[in-house]
């Protein structure tokens, strides 16, 4: 275990409010090849997540034991809850948007649109009128690493929404190259949405966006909101509206107005993260092959 401490390093004073310098970075796991999609069960007592690669969803418990949740995955990438605290998964391999119901049963949300495949949904929040916004890069298509090689069928990378009374699913943003994490802000009038597409170009976008949200769930605006130093992957946004971003081997965490105001450092590259524990208040962070 590492001093949080010695691992954080503070731009603005703020900073220090939110985090605990006595606490301490621990490595939970080890033994994932890429983990994604962290999301927590205070009702179970347990954080899942995501082993691309691995085509598997694992379970961590205070109690130090980590079991399969899923062996099976269809290489599930992001994941979250919806208002009914049901499991919402993006899983490539079937290029789809899932529920997992209370008996176990899985229900698919979203697999096309406009008759065509989706690409390979990355990662998922829903509002707090129960709709679900997703995005949809390509990334699980383009080998048979993180799903399964194909073509896309769609004519870009989109930004989708799934209205909750009739399930129609509509695109909401169609300007990113590759899409990726999104959460909004706490009142739920803002959304931000990441675009990694620097994974790939060193030319293309490598920061996160920020769209004013609409009552009928339509997007207005869309400017930078923060370049982080590292891809941008997945996020959370926080009780203060404050926001933690994967950023290379790091969290950088940024203020609503875009002041950056500070970092945890890692020793691998950060794809995504979540709050949980008991306070809601632990910070459970996939970092490449580690939790």
């Amino acid at each position: 275990m590492t001093l949080a401490s010695e691992v954080c390093e503070t731009v603005d004073r703020r900073f220090n409010d939110l985090i605990a310098l006595s606490g301490t970075v621990e490595k939970l796991f080890d033994k994932c090849r890429w983990a994604e999609g962290p999301v927590w069960f205070a009702d179970a007592n347990q954080l899942l997540w995501s082993d691309i690669p691995n085509s598997r969803m694992l379970r961590w418990t205070p109690d130090g034991s980590v079991s399969v949740f899923r062996a099976d995955s269809n290489y599930s990438n992001g994941n979250t809850r919806d208002r009914e605290g049901r499991l919402i998964t993006c899983e490539h391999g079937a290029r789809r948007v899932t529920r997992t119901e209370v008996d176990g049963t899985i229900t698919v949300i979203a697999d096309s649109y406009k008759g065509k495949r989706l690409n390979s949904p990355n990662d998922v929040v829903v509002k707090s009128d129960g709709s679900i916004w997703f995005t949809d890069p390509s990334y699980g298509i383009l080998s048979d690493y993180e799903g399964h090689k194909g073509g896309m069928e769609q004519d870009g990378c989109y930004v989708y929404r799934v209205d909750p009374q009739s399930g129609k699913i509509g695109v909401v943003a169609d300007d990113f190259p590759k899409p990726n994490g999104l959460a909004f802000s706490p009142d739920g009038d803002v959304l931000y949405v990441a675009d990694s597409a620097a994974s790939h170009d060193p030319k293309a976008p490598m920061h996160i966006r920020r769209f004013k949200v609409g009552k009928d769930g339509s997007l207005k605006g869309g400017k930078v909101f923060a370049e982080t130093p590292g891809i941008p992957d997945g996020f959370r946004v926080d009780t203060d509206g404050n926001l933690w971003t994967s950023a290379g081997a790091g969290v950088n965490v940024y203020a609503p107005t875009g002041d950056l105001l500070g970092r945890i450092k890692f020793p691998q590259t950060v794809a995504n993260l979540t709050f949980g524990g008991p306070k809601r208040n632990r910070l459970f962070v996939a970092c490449t092959h580690e939790l």
